[in-house]
């Protein structure tokens, strides 16, 4: 073994870091669709190492060659960059990785980090695994967690099942997420972590940010935040004091529905008593490198290009699809045959003051069209039929063009009835407690014009007033190679 072969890598990996390090200094000053468009991506980059292509392109490749045993030391030792397995790292998920981190932390000087997961749940397990730690120095000492119960369905179960059941770690239930004394009779000395959902899947629920981090923080307890439904473009929770953010970039991020993936964001310098130092200095890097290395919930290359190539223009397909939002939910708000909406962009809704104080699409005070900062609350909504569980099924079976999945984020639109698919494994109670009544129906708003979807959503409803609506349902033929639609009277 060479030392000074070694040594060679390592100062070369020193003077590349120091150039990226600058280059990302110099990406942070501007605007954020710049960012989202180009992200980590130079053209320096593509001159020297990718033919020239202006898209970052898929490395779709399990490992990396290196040039001798001295640069493969270096490597593996983790001494300098590597993409020595795509279980651990690949310039494709670097791309995203740096444009999400990016994203995340855009409009301030908080220096911030990301891992992109498998998917969204795999983004919250690597996120909370870390913090559900046996204590060393006394093994059966208690933990506990504070999360509210108003969350998506996947997370209820990793929390009720996998950690509370399963695992004997005590969840402390927030059901009243915007009342800080439900969070701060839950917070004591054993809470490894505070976690939120905002707004929340399906049920749109929203609390005061800040001052539940403020809380959390000053109780020495670090802050996690799933933002899917807002994204970067309307809420970036880390400008606000939380040390980590979630998102299923499987949703708005990758729009298109092409890939599923997650992401972990995290600013450096977390304060927690329960993590390694390491951690504490930069928790992504860390479980890239030793956590997520071992358990390997790591994207896929082809996912991270897809995702990167649907990110660049998340701010205006966020801002088309919210004021598509507004237009739907007001017209259900005022439709005979609707008990509720949820949507905290209508004034009638008991959280749109609060959440008018957090809502608000990027660098509109920047944008030559609004010129001033402008409230959007998103493309998600929800709302309540009357007359019980089967006429909302009905309603739901009529649609015509909003599409009938457990699907969100797409720039199609898509509908379901969370208390028997996403929501449907907490049980009645879990879902009571989490405000997920049966009669409940999730709409997530896509790019179509507003008309078009209204025009659905009136056809569907108007079962209810004893009209023939028809639906198609597929019938497959004999030989499986094509199907007939046969149209289903309602």
């Amino acid at each position: 073994m060479s030392s000074d072969g070694v040594k060679h890598y390592t100062d070369a990996a020193k003077r590349a870091m120091d150039w990226h390090s600058e280059k990302k200094r110099e990406i942070k000053k501007q605007r954020f669709d710049t960012i989202a468009v180009h992200g980590v991506y130079s053209m320096q980059e593509a001159l020297d190492f990718n033919q020239g292509s202006i898209i970052e392109p898929i490395y779709m490749s399990t490992s990396q060659s290196y040039r001798d045993s001295d640069e493969m030391e270096a490597a593996l030792s983790y001494q300098i960059p590597t993409w020595c397995y795509s279980r651990i790292a690949n310039p494709s998920m670097y791309y995203l990785e740096g444009t999400i981190a990016l994203l995340e932390g855009y409009g301030t000087d908080v220096e911030t980090s990301c891992i992109a997961t498998a998917s969204g749940m795999a983004a919250i397990q690597s996120a909370v695994d870390q913090f559900l730690t046996l204590d060393k120095n006394d093994p059966d000492k208690p933990m506990n967690f504070v999360a509210t119960t108003q969350v998506y369905g996947g997370t209820f179960q990793q929390f009720a099942v996998r950690k509370e059941e399963e695992k004997g770690i005590e969840w402390r239930k927030v059901t009243r997420s915007n009342d800080l004394d439900d969070w701060a009779s839950r917070i004591d000395e054993n809470t490894r972590f505070v976690y939120g959902e905002l707004p929340s899947n399906p049920g749109l629920a929203f609390f005061n940010l800040k001052a539940v981090i403020d809380l959390a923080h000053s109780r020495g307890v670090p802050v996690i935040i799933d933002a899917t439904v807002a994204t970067p473009a309307l809420i970036r929770p880390i400008a606000l004091g939380a040390d980590i953010v979630i998102q299923s970039v499987s949703k708005t991020m990758t729009s298109s529905g092409f890939g599923i993936a997650g992401a972990v964001i995290s600013r450096k310098n977390i304060d927690s008593k329960y993590l390694p130092q390491e951690a504490k200095d930069d928790f992504c890097t860390y479980l890239k490198l030793l956590p997520n290395r071992d358990n390997g919930p790591t994207i896929s290359p082809m996912n991270a290009i897809l995702t990167l190539n649907d990110l660049r223009t998340i701010r205006s397909k966020v801002d088309i699809m919210s004021q598509t939002s507004m237009k739907v939910a007001t017209f259900l708000e005022n439709h005979k045959n609707i008990e509720r909406v949820e949507y905290l962009g209508l004034k009638s809704h008991p959280l749109h003051k609060l959440a008018s104080e957090y809502m608000y699409l990027v660098d509109s005070e920047h944008d030559d069209q609004y010129g001033k900062p402008v409230n959007r609350y998103g493309h998600l909504l929800s709302f309540c039929v009357k007359g019980g569980h089967q006429n909302t099924r009905d309603v739901f079976d009529a649609f015509q063009m909003i599409w009938r999945a457990t699907d969100l984020g797409r720039i199609k639109s898509v509908a379901t009835i969370p208390a028997i698919s996403t929501h449907s494994q907490q049980g009645e109670e879990g879902r009571k407690a989490a405000n997920i009544p049966d009669n409940l129906i999730r709409l997530s708003i896509g790019a179509e014009h507003a008309d078009d979807i209204i025009e659905d959503l009136n056809r569907a409803l108007s079962v209810l007033d004893g009209k023939k609506v028809y639906t198609t349902a597929p019938e497959y033929s004999a030989g499986g190679s094509s199907s007939a639609l046969l149209r289903k009277k309602r």
